[in-house]
Order: structure tokens, then sequence, then C-alpha cells
């Protein structure tokens, strides 16, 4: 009998992203400040028991804030990502049933993938004005072309195996066939890219707040407090740290799962 081998990267992963999600739900309770809350005196301190992670320039107690920061990259990967994948996945299985249809879908893809992530993040921006809803809709818009031609080649590689084959042969209707044999074998690769596009979308989340394109102020988000630390780095450096170790560690755990998956759905296995 075989030993499973120990998933230890999916694993790793998965526990620094439900570390960093659970920190983010608590907050409140986790928070030694609200994010808000300005203490007198308390200008660009330095890391100490009373703020780990100092203060920024308004008094303001950098670790609450990258708490409180951390939901806004929860919302954009737990949401705005699958809803962008599963708007994406509707579009490539629809375009897969008729040919001409196909060609309409594949040119509007090619013109949305014909800007740079950030590029449409400012445009799109420009439109709809910086803020929170706007980093969710830039991610939407930036995730449905990705698992649009995800899903369309994994359908169309999946339809020409023979067990699909012998589905249609005893009866089984395109719609059924589709539903139940061609879209769940195609899932491994979808798995895949949705735990990278969720690293992505930090990374978005991120360059929009720091540009100035995300969340406005005074709300907290990891990218608006890096952007606010720039110009302070001499008086209190863990003011960068802080928001930037969260990044990071979201970014990794996430690159993890995908690996992860990725080594599963290779080798043929259903669990990480």
């Amino acid at each position: 009998m075989t030993a499973r081998r120990i998933p230890v990267r999916g694993l790793v992963g998965a526990a620094v992203i439900g570390l960093i999600f659970a920190a983010g739900l608590a907050a409140p309770l986790l928070a030694p400040y609200a994010p808000e809350t300005q203490t007198e005196g308390a200008n660009l301190l330095g890391p100490g028991a009373a703020h780990w992670f100092g203060t920024d320039e308004l008094n303001r107690d950098v670790l609450s804030r990258v708490l409180h920061g951390i939901r806004v990259d929860l919302l954009i990967s737990f949401a705005a990502v699958p809803l962008g994948a599963l708007t994406g996945i509707a579009v490539g299985v629809a375009a897969t049933a008729h040919q001409a249809l196909d060609v309409v879908v594949q040119r509007a893809l090619d013109v949305l993938l014909a800007f740079p992530n950030l590029i449409l993040a400012i445009a799109l921006t420009a439109v709809l004005g910086p803020g929170l809803s706007t980093i969710f809709t830039v991610v939407v818009v930036v995730e449905i072309p990705v698992f649009a031609r995800l899903v369309r080649s994994e359908v169309l590689r999946v339809r020409e195996l023979e067990f699909v084959t012998a589905a249609q042969v005893i009866g089984a209707r395109r719609g059924r066939v589709l539903r139940t044999h061609v879209v769940p074998n195609s899932a491994g690769p979808l798995i895949v890219q949705t735990a990278l596009s969720m690293s992505i979308a930090v990374f978005l989340e991120g360059a929009m707040s720091f540009l100035g394109l995300g969340v406005r102020p005074p709300e907290p988000s990891l990218g608006s407090t890096l952007n606010g630390s720039l110009n302070y780095l001499d008086a209190n450096p863990a003011y960068a740290i802080g928001p930037l170790l969260v990044i990071a560690a979201l970014v990794l755990g996430f690159q993890l799962i995908a690996q992860a998956a990725s080594a599963a759905t290779r080798t043929g296995e259903t669990t990480w």
C-alpha cells in the first residue's frame, strides 16, 4: 500500500491564508485602536509596546490600520475573483456552443487582453472614480477574459475524449454532456488559475491604492498605508514594513496553494 504524499506546500499556503483571513475578520477584536483613532503626541513613533508597528503622520496606530486593511484584500480575493471567474467560465462555455458566437467572444476578449491590468485599472478609474467598488470592478473585468480563454481551451480538449464521445453515442444531450462530463473534467486548471488570480488581485489592489486609485482616505487598506509611508521611512521604517509583510504573505500563500493544485492536477490526485 502506497503512503499518501504529504501536501506540504498546499498546507503551508492554506495556513498562511487562514491566519491572515482570521486576523482580518477579527480586526475589531485584535486591533488595539480603531483605524481612525488619533493619539495625542504620538506622531511617527517607532515600534513599541503601545504601537507594535509605530504610528503614522496623523498619529494613528499602523498595526490597527493594517489589520483593518486586510479586509479589503480579502473582499477582493474571495469575492471579486470568484465573480470574475464564474462570469468568464460562463462566457467561455457559451462560446464553445456556437462557432459564430465564439468568433465574436474571442475578438472581445482580445480587446480586454490587449490592455495591461494597471492601464485598464486607470481607464476604469477615470470613468468610475476611485474607491473600493472600482477596485472590485477592475478585478472582475480583468479576470473574465483569463477564465473565458482557459475554460474554452479545456472544453475543446475534453469534449474530444473517448468518454465524452461514448456519452454522446448513447444519446446524452449536448447540454447534459457539457454539464456532467465536460465542465467537471475541466476544473483542474481552473482551480490553479483561481489561486493565481487571487495573488494577482492582491498586487492589483495594492498598486491601485498605492497610486491613489483605490480605497479613499481615511478608510484603511494595505496599498494606501504603504503609499502613506513613503515620505516617512526615516522616521518610522515599520510604517512600511507592516503592510509589506501582509501583502507578501498573502501573495506567498496563494502562490503555494496554486503550486500544490498544479502538482495535484498533473499527477491526477484529488487532494493536495
